[in-house]
């Protein structure tokens, strides 16, 4: 019996790609996890895996071609038979309250897990997954178009009920309700001379999204920016003593970078409201617990920002570690979904390719964001007299509705206090 692969829920909100290469051609004999094609979504470029073995029989779009989850993209020969999904034709007929539990389906074709180029062929897991659900819940399911094996359950043993049914698809209704608020601004007409040498170059997947997301923000959030100028003629001598140490003996480059998230890290945890997010529909400022920092990259592909996850548990070495590694793979298209989400603050380090000031754009929803410019050597006054130091300027922007500008400027003199003293930095942090 034919198998027709759907194009897999990948998560984090992504509903359709544009495929960039075909891995197999009609013909081909696959295996269960073997790659089929290379599909760019709004976040990253991935290989989906076949969820089982057989011959390609038809490969239903071209390259170039978009394709939207739940559509059928590969046509596979099979032997094996799928089970049917039991029909409900009434829901009055079928009763919650004493519905018997639906003991398997196929989940193959639902969640995929996405993998990155380059990486070893995933290895053979079981095609068939338990779901706890009643009939109807899992009819509603299908009329709904939510992906059951995603849902939460809230009846005995975790069943899903089609009360959670219904809850799942209000939440999916309200994201895309954000999605398409945002859509419905009319772009402005663009009026160019016909006598104006011009090249029109399409938008990239990823170019796509980034100009979403940053339209998102500026138009959801009420931006603030608050900078500053930092001696850290210390940290300076501090990091020069070490860098080659570090550089020969663990082969790390320790940059600038770490001492800023380390000393933001303290900064947060003394200021939660700077990471935390505001839930619009409830009235609630939800602080986060956690300290999942973002490190905005900049790649050919466009802005990503990876995410050192529990970032507060680890040493100085540890974060540069952390990111040269997740800033080198994101720049050569190695980076995976999972590490590009669940961040609670971010930096953004332009410094690095010479900015001074700038007024970094928050990553929604985030509630601020800390921008870090190039480090020079400046003439100051201290203590009466001129002298020369190494000065590092800071921009931090934050959200206006829940951060007053006096916290902004105490989180910056935190900052700036750590940053001065590295001492002081390594005992609060």
């Amino acid at each position: 019996m034919n198998f027709e692969f759907q194009f897999p829920d990948i998560g984090e909100g992504i509903h359709e790609g544009v495929i960039t290469k075909w891995l197999v051609q009609e013909g081909d004999n696959i295996e269960e996890g073997e790659s089929v094609a290379e599909v760019e979504t709004d976040k990253v470029t991935t290989e989906i895996p076949s969820p089982r073995s057989g011959k390609v029989l038809e490969l239903k779009a071209k390259k170039g071609d978009t394709i939207n989850v739940g559509d059928v993209f590969v046509v596979i020969t099979s032997g094996a038979e799928n089970e049917e999904e039991p029909k409900v034709q009434e829901e009055d007929q079928v009763e919650e309250e004493t519905a018997g539990v639906v003991g398997q389906v196929v989940a193959s074709s639902d969640v995929i897990p996405s993998s990155t180029e380059g990486a070893s062929p995933t290895k053979k897991t079981s095609k068939r997954k338990k779901v706890l659900a009643t009939p109807v819940a899992r009819q509603l399911a299908k009329d709904f178009g939510v992906d059951i094996n995603t849902v939460a359950g809230t009846g005995p043993n975790g069943r899903v009920m089609k009360d959670d049914i219904h809850k799942a698809n209000e939440d999916k209704a309200k994201s895309e309700d954000k999605t398409e608020s945002l859509k419905e601004r009319k772009p402005r007409k663009l009026t160019i001379s016909d006598d104006m040498p011009v090249e029109r170059v399409p938008l990239t997947k990823i170019r796509k999204t980034i100009s979403e997301k940053m339209s998102e923000s500026r138009f959801t959030i009420p931006h603030t920016t608050a900078m500053d100028e930092i001696d850290i003629s210390r940290l300076h001598d501090f990091r020069k003593k070490y860098k080659d140490i570090l550089k020969e003996v663990d082969d790390v480059n320790l940059t600038y970078l770490p001492f800023i998230i380390k000393a933001s890290i303290v900064a947060l945890k003394e200021h939660p409201e700077f990471n935390s997010s505001l839930d619009e529909e409830t009235d609630e400022l939800v602080l986060k617990r956690y300290f999942n920092i973002g490190v905005a990259t900049d790649t050919e592909r466009g802005l990503m920002v990876p995410v050192i996850k529990d970032a507060d548990k680890m040493s100085l070495v540890e974060l540069a570690k952390a990111i040269e590694d997740l800033s080198k793979r994101a720049k050569e298209n190695k980076i995976q979904l999972s590490e590009l989400k669940g961040g609670s603050f971010s930096v953004t380090n332009y410094g690095s390719i010479g900015g001074y000031f700038g007024i970094p754009i928050i990553n929604y929803p985030e509630s601020a964001i800390l921008g870090i410019g190039r480090v020079v050597e400046k003439p100051i006054v201290k203590d009466g007299e001129i002298i020369v130091a190494n000065i590092l300027p800071l921009s931090l922007s934050y959200d206006h509705r829940i951060i007053d500008g006096a916290s902004g400027a105490r989180f910056l003199n935190l900052l700036k206090e750590l940053l001065a003293d590295p001492d002081m930095l390594l005992l609060k942090g």
